[in-house]
């Protein structure tokens, strides 16, 4: 069995509740990466199991949380544990704790470290947060790109050229 938690990008959810998919603009949360109106991974599921939704509704359950819900998880963990989340960690955790059934172990992912949201963490837990040094060195970078337009042959020039 698996959940799937979403942001106020609940597309997802939508579609478990009603077996209607309608993809739609994205919303601007404080959990970023999860905000995709079109989520390209739900053909995948749809494939996988045979655009049956009687097959994905009985084998994933989705919640769907909002900033302030997002920022309140951030907090309660933090005060009740020491342990800190980043904002997509703490979607995943909220919809592990309310969908994990009484006779179920379960595990929430996030792969994000929390100091990737800094302003946003610190706000949470009203406390400062450190950063990593390789943290630091990799956002220290200097962020490159390449403009190109938007021709499959010019990409693929670009990409021989470069390997």
């Amino acid at each position: 069995r698996f959940i799937a938690a979403n942001n106020r990008n609940d597309v997802f959810f939508q579609y478990l509740k009603t077996g209607e998919y309608h993809p739609a603009p994205s919303i601007q949360t404080i959990a970023n990466a999860m905000d995709v109106g079109a989520p390209s991974n739900f053909y995948r599921i749809l494939d996988l199991y045979g655009s049956s939704y009687a097959s994905i509704q009985q084998v994933i359950d989705g919640f769907t949380y909002n900033d302030e819900a997002i920022k309140a998880a951030v907090r309660e963990v933090y005060q009740r544990t020491g342990y800190l989340l980043d904002p997509h960690g703490a979607c995943a955790y909220m919809a592990l704790k309310e969908g994990l059934r009484q006779d179920e172990t379960g595990v929430f992912l996030a792969t994000a470290h929390p100091a990737k949201f800094k302003e946003t963490v610190e706000a949470c837990i009203d406390n400062s947060i450190e950063v990593p040094e390789r943290l630091k060195a990799f956002m220290s970078r200097e962020k490159r790109s390449l403009p190109l337009p938007n021709d499959l042959h010019e990409l693929k020039k670009v990409l021989i050229a470069r390997s």
